[in-house]
């Protein structure tokens, strides 16, 4: 675990960017979960816990395009700086109302969208600093470690949260501050990506760079689009609670199990490729994850076995985190630094609109044929896009070495 560290040992703004994708990310998937219980401690309503999740998810679309020509035209790392600035604030003014009696349902949904409007403005930055940070060499072990923090942030962050909450979430918002206080110390210190990389004003054109550039790119094009179409058909996260009651009967209890599992396999994995990165052959290592996925995938929508499914689930994330390793470090080599901002951008929306529509999509097709029968066309479908997008892309699909030959 220590030994890929080492590595980066001179390289300490990376350092300093890993300590606060894990401090930060933590802190965010513990305010998901704190927001929306106390959400539901004050008023006891379904619909208000919906929307909590609605406000913190609907500015990230909205915002995501601008926040990517911010993040390739100014500081990113002011930038980063500015948004823990923003989310300390934004705690500490919660915590307060906690501790005074005066949180209510206006101050929750406002923190909600406070915070959703930060996170579109982190996510282009924080991606776009992988590239400007890292030597090409140890790109592949960076992607590796910052999926590995991503994963960590989500199994742990929900986990302490809960453990925190007790009665009133404050010593859950107190962590939060401390952590959240700590990354933006952290940012203040770094020193690379102190400088702006494009300097043209913004304009619709501009906004859509990065859409074009991907658009252009059969690399990007390919890689960003196989993983949309995999997460939307082939995505069972939103079904969970039904296979847990009525399928594999383990309650509560399995549910939380079952969600966990796909981050688990996702952790093992990163940890294993940020100790052995990939240096041949990602074309195909690519599409092998994204099929192993679907295979995964249609293993747990059979399975009737709790311990098969923790497997099967725990696979559909180890794969999905090979995916995602290969596709940003590619992102980042492909991409000129002047505007790896807009491209993050662009991969942010997919991954939010990929996960989003993927869940109504496996609700929508439960309603029509059953869980069971949504899980299993969903996986299929996976597999045959694989087969397509290997037809449609063959220079992503048999790419050999991250760095083209020329590099």
């Amino acid at each position: 675990m220590l030994a890929p560290l080492r590595e980066f040992s001179d390289q300490p703004d990376f350092l300093r960017l890993l300590g606060i994708r894990i401090l930060s990310g933590i802190a965010q998937n513990m305010l998901v979960v704190v927001l929306a219980w106390q959400m539901y401690n004050l008023t006891g309503s379904a619909w208000d816990l919906g929307l909590v999740g609605l406000l913190q998810f609907a500015p990230v679309l909205a915002l995501t395009l601008p926040a990517g020509h911010l993040a390739d035209r100014y500081s990113r790392t002011r930038i980063l700086s500015i948004c823990t600035a923003v989310q300390t604030v934004t705690v500490a003014a919660l915590l307060a109302a906690t501790l005074t009696g005066s949180m209510g349902r206006a101050s929750i949904l406002l923190a909600s969208v406070v915070l959703g409007s930060v996170r579109a403005f982190q996510m282009p930055a924080q991606q776009s600093l992988l590239g400007a940070l890292l030597p090409t060499a140890l790109l592949p072990r960076g992607a590796a470690l910052t999926g590995m923090t991503m994963q960590a942030a989500v199994i742990g962050g929900p986990a302490l949260a809960g453990f925190l909450f007790l009665e009133t979430g404050l010593a859950a918002y107190a962590v939060c501050l401390v952590m959240l206080v700590v990354a933006f110390v952290l940012g203040i210190a770094m020193r690379s990506g102190q400088t702006g990389v494009s300097q043209g004003r913004m304009t619709l054109d501009s906004l859509l760079a990065g859409f074009r550039f991907v658009q252009r790119s059969p690399i990007l094009l390919g890689a960003v689009s196989l993983d949309l179409m995999a997460v939307l058909l082939g995505g069972a996260t939103a079904l969970l609670p039904i296979f847990a009651k009525d399928i594999l009967h383990v309650g509560s209890e399995g549910l939380g199990a079952l969600r966990a599992a796909p981050g688990v396999g996702a952790l093992i994995v990163s940890v294993w490729m940020a100790q052995r990165p990939l240096q041949r052959q990602v074309g195909p290592w690519l599409f092998a994850s994204v099929a192993v996925f679907g295979l995964a995938t249609l293993g747990f929508g059979l399975s009737t076995d709790f311990w098969l499914s923790m497997v099967m689930l725990a696979i559909t994330g180890a794969a999905d985190m090979v995916s995602v390793v290969i596709r940003q470090t590619l992102m980042q080599l492909d991409t000129p630094d002047e505007i790896r901002g807009r491209v993050g951008a662009v991969n942010s929306i997919f991954i939010g609109a990929s996960n989003q529509l993927g869940e109504f999509e496996s609700g929508a097709v439960a309603a029509a044929i059953g869980p069971v029968g949504s899980v299993v066309t969903g996986a299929i479908g996976t597999l045959v896009v694989v087969v397509a997008w290997m037809r449609l892309f063959p220079t992503l699909a048999w790419r050999d070495r991250y760095t083209h030959p020329d590099t």
